[in-house]
């Protein structure tokens, strides 16, 4: 799925068009046959193209799976929310944005697209490459937005903490938009501690060595700010 604001030509929609109906059969006969049984060969077939031609869409069988066509448009409506808005506050609010104005259609494909990534154990390896290039791609995000370096301890163990309940999640919910909003929901009930948003709950802060107590019963970082 693409969302472009600028009007395509013909050649661009047939593209997309394409793309679209190689991963809704290849989706179709994954889910009638599982995922081993499926080779490029009948997917193709099914989206009347040639297997090269599927090969210059998706350089793999599990590309077609992984690839995330709302990774850019989830970014790009992160950037846009407002400065003053805390971490999880932007995700939340750039990922209801996104998900709002997709059609039903689109809907579906991503709920189908996820529950068969979960559910297919031979792309748990595929997923943890996938999963190291959100981190990658978030981090640099996020750096930029608070002005620190993507590389930076503190940023990096707040992204692989956000993407990671969000993956922990679809493991034992279903996977829907809900169970993201839920996942970003996670830190309300906790209190806050900012290095620019990273939240510990209380209890756990001897145990996890980042916080340390305050007469008010508050927390705070033992990492230096770095402004």
């Amino acid at each position: 799925m693409q969302t472009i604001d600028r009007p395509l030509g013909l050649r661009e929609r047939k593209k997309i068009k394409t793309r679209q109906t190689i991963r809704r059969e290849a989706f179709r006969l994954i889910d009638e046959n599982g995922y081993a049984a499926t080779t490029v060969e009948p997917i193709a077939e099914a989206a009347d193209v040639s297997p090269s031609t599927f090969f210059r869409y998706f350089p793999s069988k599990e590309s077609l799976l992984l690839a995330d066509d709302l990774d850019p448009l989830i970014l790009d409506a992160l950037k846009a929310q407002p400065p003053d808005l805390s971490l999880i506050q932007a995700f939340r609010r750039a990922y209801q944005a996104v998900m709002a104005h997709l059609p039903a259609d689109q809907l579906e494909f991503e709920s189908t697209r996820q529950r068969l990534i979960f559910s297919i154990p031979e792309l748990k390896a595929a997923m943890y490459d996938e999963y190291y290039r959100t981190v990658n791609v978030m981090a640099e995000l996020i750096g930029r937005r608070i002005g620190r370096p993507a590389n930076d301890f503190e940023v990096r163990v707040f992204v692989g903490a956000l993407t990671g309940a969000m993956m922990a999640a679809f493991d034992s919910a279903p996977q829907t938009a809900e169970t993201i909003y839920r996942s970003f929901n996670f830190p309300q009930p906790w209190e806050e501690v900012r290095f620019e948003d990273v939240w510990v709950h209380p209890r756990q802060a001897e145990d996890l060595r980042v916080v340390a107590p305050l007469e008010d019963g508050k927390v705070k970082p033992l990492f230096p700010r770095i402004s």
